[in-house]
């Protein structure tokens, strides 16, 4: 899920609260249930202008609870992460959706490369190479963009050979895309796959006949 869905999503959900508070104050402070002939339900809250937005009794019904207490503090620490967890969120500058090439040809004219195109480009590469199975491919970084990719190796892959058939291919090319005088930065992982484990021979049921007597 990407940073601006999230965003969205958070912001519509604080809307549609403030909403739903500013028009249960609203009803309640200009009598509209009254006016309508509307029954609140029991326990409704904000009914009418003078009423406390809790009661008492609504306040202190949970207090002598022993599970009220914990349940508030875990609550409330579950939200602080969240919100926490957000603003880390928005402080992580994404790639942008274009990169401008370098050396753009011919001269004054301004090329762009798509972030996701170049990355797709490079995954689908990676994944040509010689045992290499799969692999996930990420640009990161808005100023100085970095080449992310994930691979995943074959059981008993050489891992030295496929870094260097990478940096030499896909990560090469990447940088050309780019006009790049210097080596796009790069952050690689590789992952071998487990050998699997071998199936246990199951030995074949004879069946023995029960010789006929004539």
């Amino acid at each position: 899920m990407s940073r601006s869905t999230v965003n969205r999503l958070v912001l519509g959900l604080v809307g549609v609260v403030l909403l739903g508070g500013a028009l249960l104050v609203l009803a309640g402070g200009l009598h509209l249930y009254r006016r309508l002939g509307v029954e609140p339900p029991s326990g409704w809250p904000l009914t009418s202008a003078d009423g406390p937005v809790l009661s008492t009794a609504e306040r202190t019904r949970w207090r002598d609870q022993g599970w009220w207490w914990p349940a508030v503090v875990g609550g409330l620490a579950v939200v602080a992460l969240l919100v926490l967890w957000w603003l880390s969120a928005q402080l992580r500058r994404p790639v942008p959706p274009e990169l401008d090439r370098a050396d753009p040809q011919p001269p004054g004219l301004q090329l762009r490369v798509r972030s996701a195109a170049l990355a797709a480009a490079v995954q689908e590469a990676a994944v040509r190479l010689p045992r290499v199975t799969a692999a996930r491919v990420a640009l990161a970084g808005r100023r100085a963009p970095t080449l992310r990719a994930v691979l995943l190796l074959e059981p008993g892959s050489d891992p030295a050979g496929t870094v260097t058939d990478f940096t030499s291919g896909p990560h090469a090319a990447a940088g050309q895309a780019l006009g790049l005088p210097d080596p796009l930065p790069l952050d690689l992982r590789l992952q071998v796959s487990p050998t699997p484990a071998p199936q246990p021979v199951r030995a074949a049921r004879r069946h023995r006949r029960t010789p006929r007597v004539q």
